[in-house]
């Protein structure tokens, strides 16, 4: 012990941390038991983990590092290491060298921990305090790095070894080294799309290959081609993990299941499709720790956002929201749901599948196994005296004419349709049964919206964009042949794309006067269109070419997303 050791208690004081009636009070709930006054001290929320690991640090007369760096640790003791063992005792290898191992450690105290690293190093520790949260967002980070990727795993899987292992599911698929083949493989295959901000992963089968791809940011890139012979195997282990029936190959299964990467849970959505050469296999990840983006978050000007809560803000109405499939519909209902969710409004939603948790919120996922679908859901959810009711998609005449009821008598109701542009989404109602002055009294407002690509901010250039070009996109604008666009060269911040990101182009349709009356002349989407335009409404080309000239995305991918707007 060192002669200048003192008392945890009596070095907060000295710093200021706590006073010397906290030290006291604490020393009492002590009261000679396991507990430290540090873990006291934190419960009761008197002192913070920087504070305490300060205290430690100075006690010991270590370093302390309120963060760890980036590019700091020893890779050799990563992968010697079990990442469940280092995050269980709160251990970081910063470097393994010829005089010492340099740790860094939330709880200095760990003997057991720090004997087992001299033992298996043979080498003295050298400690740094860090605390908790720091290092176990260093170890994520550095085994998420390190993790092997599935390129790594298709050459021992096609050697004939492969055996399907168990139904084991790992608590963290980082955490695997020691799993079979194709189990190992799965896992990478999931983790390495995750890490490449995948949102979907497709696994084909053909007649002589097996191609994996990933969706990333709504375009499907080719990143493996595993063996052949591997197909069966890696199906069923995916069957296996989404407890899907694996002598089933003749008929589509849907199932899920969850895991854990980085710390993070990430819950994956299976869906297999039967096609001749066997079962093609969809994976659809999605991070439960993502929070629900805001109107702010997905793009939206402040002129636009004032629009959509004037509309949204109604106490009845109906709300659209338009485009294709992957567009980001489900996203902006949600911003838009968070933004009125409060304890005076009870807000019920029928969705398939319910895809983010809301607090607050009643969600109903759809199951046609047992006839609850969108219109008999919606019947029973106005039974719940709701105040904003969500259908998560008008599908049919049904659901129209009841969610168009539900708004004439005192709700507000947001869903979507599939259609190509705001006004298109009138017309598809008119199709659809909803008479056409039911339509214009209920509607408050209709957005169409597609997601862009942002160019990546790492390699970023300008550029002056041709005459074809800008003809291509139908712009005869003169400012715009002098204007500096931008794209991305490609580098390995955005894996050689040049883009990074998406963010949101919206066309927001109000029901004017005029719009209504043409609406009642059962006039085409195009008229309504045209109307609409006059009166101000930015079409999702010009909120596209806007983007573009803020270097936000590229002309090509407005052109890319907006190919129907001629």
């Amino acid at each position: 012990m060192r002669s200048s050791w003192k008392p945890l208690g009596a070095l907060l004081v000295e710093a200021g941390a706590i006073s010397e009636q906290q030290r006291d009070e604490a020393l009492a709930a002590q009261g000679g038991g396991p507990r430290r006054i540090g873990e006291i001290l934190l419960a009761a929320k008197v002192l913070d983990a920087v504070q305490l690991g300060t205290a430690l640090a100075a006690q010991l007369e270590v370093p302390f590092l309120a963060e760890l760096p980036l590019e700091a640790y020893s890779l050799e003791l990563l992968e010697k290491l079990p990442l469940s063992y280092c995050r269980e005792h709160r251990l970081y290898p910063l470097a393994l060298e010829d005089e010492c191992v340099r740790v860094a450690v939330a709880d200095p105290f760990d003997l057991r921990a720090q004997n087992d690293l001299v033992a298996l190093t043979g080498r003295p520790l050298e400690l740094v305090v860090a605390t908790s949260d720091e290092i176990l967002r260093a170890l994520n980070r550095a085994y998420e790095q390190h993790a092997g990727e599935a390129q790594e795993f298709v050459e021992e899987i096609g050697g004939g070894e492969a055996a399907l292992g168990s139904g084991f599911e790992p608590a963290d698929l980082l955490d695997t080294s020691d799993e079979a083949p194709i189990i190992r493989f799965v896992n990478s295959l999931i983790t390495q799309g995750y890490k490449e901000r995948a949102s979907d992963i497709h696994i084909e089968p053909y007649e002589t290959e097996l191609i994996v791809r990933y969706r990333i940011d709504g375009i499907l890139y080719e990143v493996l081609r595993p063996p052949h012979k591997a197909q069966a195997s890696i199906l069923s282990r995916l069957k296996i993990m989404a407890n899907l029936n694996i002598a089933e190959k003749r008929l589509p299964q849907d199932g899920r299941f969850r895991v854990r990467i980085a710390g993070k849970d990430i819950d994956v959505r299976v869906s297999t499709l039967p096609t001749t050469f066997g079962e093609r296999i969809v994976l659809r990840l999605l991070d439960k720790a993502t929070s629900v983006l805001s109107l702010e978050d997905i793009g939206m000007g402040s002129t636009l956002l004032s629009s959509i809560d004037t509309m949204i803000r109604k106490s009845h109405g109906i709300f659209l929201v338009t485009g294709p499939t992957g567009s980001g519909k489900t996203t902006t209902l949600y911003a838009a749901l968070s933004r009125l969710n409060n304890r005076e409004k009870n807000i019920i939603t029928i969705e398939d599948p319910v895809e983010y948790q809301l607090a607050g919120v009643g969600q109903i996922q759809v199951n046609s196994k047992i006839n609850l679908t969108f219109a008999s859901g919606l019947r029973s959810i106005l039974r719940q005296d709701p105040d904003i009711i969500m259908v998560g998609e008008i599908r049919d005449g049904e659901t129209a004419e009841i969610a168009v009821q539900s708004a004439l008598t005192g709700h507000m109701v947001f869903s979507t349709l599939h259609t190509n542009d705001a006004a298109g989404a009138l017309t598809r109602l008119v199709e659809m049964g909803v008479e056409p002055f039911l339509a214009a009294s209920s509607i408050v407002g209709i957005l169409a919206q597609r997601l862009v690509r942002r160019i990546c901010p790492h390699c970023r250039e300008g550029y002056a964009a041709t005459p074809e070009l800008l003809q291509e996109l139908g712009v005869n604008r003169p400012e715009l042949r002098s204007a500096t666009f931008y794209r991305g060269r490609g580098c390995d911040k955005c894996l050689q794309i040049g883009y990074m990101g998406r963010t949101g182009i919206y066309e927001l349709l109000s029901m004017s006067e005029s719009v209504r009356s043409l609406l009642l002349q059962n006039r085409d989407a195009a008229s309504i269109k045209q109307a609409a335009q006059k009166e101000g409404m930015a079409s999702l080309r010009d909120a596209g070419l806007a983007l573009a000239l803020k270097g936000e995305t590229t002309l090509e991918e407005v052109m890319r997303v907006t190919q129907e707007e001629q």
